[in-house]
């Protein structure tokens, strides 16, 4: 069977050796990795799956990681994974959803037989799709092992991308631009949100005439009137009315790499205050944006943002940003860096982020972000979508 894994298998093996020396610096024999974007970096195994356990199994004593999960998922793990094909262990489909057994017995029963149960295993504990169960059911199995917490140990490997990563985020960034220009195309007075997101989505999955999107891991995030003063929420079954607010945080998705891209709209005249504090939100991301060099700190960005906003009235309580990249439902961020006062890290070529200058006050609130990379002479932009607030109608428009 051909393999037909993202990358190439160098670039896989790297990633792996990487991960066996981060293991060896925290003393741990065997990492098992369940976090899904881990196991894709790792070995390219990209499915839906993740509702039920699986895992892979990274250890010096092993030449290639171990995929594990279940039967009906091999055969999808044999046509994106690059390992070969005694690297696939399945298990029954009788482990799936069992009051009596469950997967992880099986991944210690994998374990076992690789002589790898009585050293220190490293486990994902804050990973999404790793349960109390799960970890209860390891325990119970492997007596002889010593557990650690390794949750973030492949995420930080993640951070510096390869430029072959960056290519796949670079495309993702033209779709979320494709995406953002729908949404201001189709939200107008009497439109329903739901239409409006519908939109939205099927230009993020659409893709460009280059290259078709992929599945973003967080659904259009599309609040109007008074809930764009709440993070995080979606579209409801509404009509658009003149006057309105629209929140727009989306992103643009290339096997599995997002390009996240956030702006806000009004239909019809805007607001003397949401005027105003778009002015100063664009100027505070503009003044970040231009500390962005190798060298700075994370923290040195959200500072220079706080300056701004702060010397208008504004305060954020919340971070600047995150790194991004690959990652599944649901959350695009790879948990390692914050771009937050008292984050110490010194940014490098080929860190990428999405600053999200989410202004979130009582009664209304407005968003701007930009994904960038961290390049050698600076800041790199993925996207050229005008950093403003924008409007959408005009009273004539909307008395027509």
């Amino acid at each position: 069977m051909n393999n037909v894994a993202i990358f190439s298998r160098e670039e896989y093996e790297g990633r792996v050796r990487a991960a066996k020396q981060h293991m060896e610096q925290k003393g741990l024999d065997t990492l098992i990795v369940t976090d899904p974007a881990n196991i894709n970096y790792l070995t390219g195994y990209d499915g839906w799956s993740f509702y039920v356990p699986q895992a892979i199994i990274v250890s010096p004593m092993l030449t290639e990681p171990v995929w594990v999960g279940r039967e009906q998922d091999a055969f999808g793990a044999r046509l994106t994974c690059w390992m070969s094909e005694n690297a696939f262990k399945p298990y029954a489909d009788y482990y799936v959803q069992s009051e009596v057994r469950h997967p992880m017995d099986y991944v210690a029963q994998v374990i076992q037989s690789y002589r790898l149960d009585q050293g220190h295993l490293g486990v994902e504990m804050d990973a999404y799709y790793f349960s109390a169960l799960s970890f209860q059911r390891l325990l119970q199995a492997l007596p002889e092992a010593r557990f650690h917490d390794a949750t973030l140990l492949v995420n930080w490997i993640r951070l510096i991308k390869s430029d072959q990563e960056i290519r796949l985020i670079k495309q993702a960034a033209n779709i979320v631009t494709r995406a953002m220009d729908t949404a201001m195309e189709v939200i107008r007075a009497g439109v329903r949100e739901s239409d409006a997101a519908a939109e939205v989505l099927r230009a993020q999955i659409q893709g460009t005439e280059e290259v078709g999107g992929d599945y973003p891991a967080i659904v259009p995030l599309m609040p109007s009137q008074v809930r764009t003063g709440a993070a995080h929420l979606t579209w409801i079954d509404r009509r658009y009315e003149p006057g309105d607010t629209v929140n727009i945080e989306i992103a643009g998705c290339v096997q599995r790499y997002h390009c996240p891209l956030a702006r806000s709209a009004v239909i019809g005249v805007p607001s003397p205050q949401l005027l105003e504090l778009s002015q100063v939100v664009a100027e505070g991301v503009t003044t970040a944006l231009d500390i962005v060099k190798p060298g700075a700190l994370a923290e040195d960005v959200e500072i220079a943002w706080q300056d701004v906003i702060q010397r208008y009235g504004y305060h954020k309580p919340s971070r600047l940003g995150y790194s991004v990249g690959l990652n599944y439902p649901p959350d695009w961020g790879e948990h390692t860096v914050s771009l937050r006062r008292g984050d110490l890290t010194e940014l490098r070529p080929n860190m990428v982020f999405h600053l999200i200058a989410g202004m979130w006050l009582e009664g209304y609130g407005l968003e701007i972000s930009e994904t960038f990379r961290v390049v050698p002479e600076g800041v790199e932009v993925l996207t050229g979508t005008d950093r403003k607030l924008f409007v959408l109608e005009e009273p004539r428009a909307l008395c027509s």
